[in-house]
């Protein structure tokens, strides 16, 4: 015979007993409270010892159940952590990228307007800058080296002027359109500028190798003076190149003269001056513009 799910106490001792513990339990906690309530009445001061005896028996349970939550909450955050680590790493790759694109940008601007400041600074000097513009684009290969202008007979612009950046001489223009031109740099095979020491005037010719760097030679072939670190400037010798414009620095001596690297790099240059030739015409004006008036004399007394 099934035995029945619920049976009453009373034909059961276990849940009797159960029944009964229940009633006792709940009689000495009422009995317990009672006389807590009284005693808080009675004697508050006994109480509160009272209370705080049963916060020290309960402390150590206090202390261990805390340092269990702590725990799994350590674990509940660092799952978290784990869990949202790939969207924050691509978050911060993202933001990188970004801060790097910045930087770079205003590294190229500070360049560009560094370039814009000592043109304009030169051009306050400088009587023959013609007008200003920007190299668009360079050849890389060995056998020419020429680099597209921004401006063109628009601005007056034509064969044969001397172009130069803040740094120093770039070229010469090679040819010009409406409103872009040629220009034949510094280091081309067919480029050759006379040019002198800046310490002492010794006269050289510096000549286009094509790779990007320059041979430098002396009139004289039996002597060569050159030492590393030497700043090389345009002589105004033959015209074109107006003098005192710097070209190139020796880094290495050679047999019959010097290898020297131009002082501005059309590959970082982006401000550029279109220069007027240095011929007789130029050179008498440019001196009429700068001696100063002369004054009438004194009428005799």
């Amino acid at each position: 015979m099934v035995r029945p799910a619920h049976r009453r106490p009373g034909q059961s001792r276990k849940a009797q007993y159960s029944l009964f513990a229940a009633y006792v339990i709940a009689v000495t906690g009422a009995v317990a409270g009672l006389l807590l309530a009284i005693l808080s009445v009675v004697d508050p001061v006994g109480f509160a010892q009272l209370r705080l005896a049963s916060q020290e028996v309960a402390a150590p349970v206090a202390r261990a159940s805390r340092s269990v939550i702590g725990s799994i909450s350590g674990i509940d955050d660092n799952v978290g952590a784990y869990v949202r680590a790939g969207s924050q790493n691509r978050r911060l790759r993202k933001e990188l990228a970004e801060t790097r694109r910045q930087l770079v940008a205003t590294s190229s601007l500070q360049e560009e307007n560094r370039q814009l400041k000592a043109l304009l600074a030169l051009q306050q000097t400088d009587k023959a800058a013609l007008a200003n513009g920007y190299l668009l684009t360079s050849t890389s290969t060995s056998s020419r080296r020429i680099a597209l202008l921004s401006i063109g007979r628009n601005m007056g612009v034509t064969a044969g002027q001397p172009v130069r950046g803040a740094d120093g001489l770039i070229g010469r223009v090679l040819g010009s359109g409406p409103s872009v031109a040629q220009v034949l740099l510094l280091t081309d095979v067919d480029n050759i500028v006379p040019v002198r020491r800046a310490r002492d005037g010794l006269p050289a010719l510096a000549y286009g190798r094509g790779n990007g760097d320059l041979d430098v030679r002396t009139l004289n072939i039996a002597n060569n003076p050159f030492k590393p670190g030497d700043i090389l400037v345009t002589s105004g010798t033959g015209g074109l190149y107006p003098p005192n414009i710097p070209v190139a620095i020796v880094v290495q001596r050679q047999d019959d003269g010097a290898l020297a690297r131009p002082l501005a790099d059309p590959a970082k240059v982006d401000a550029v001056s279109v220069l007027r030739p240095y011929t007789p015409d130029n050179i008498e004006a440019q001196r009429a513009v700068i001696a100063p008036p002369a004054t009438a004399p004194a009428p005799a007394p």
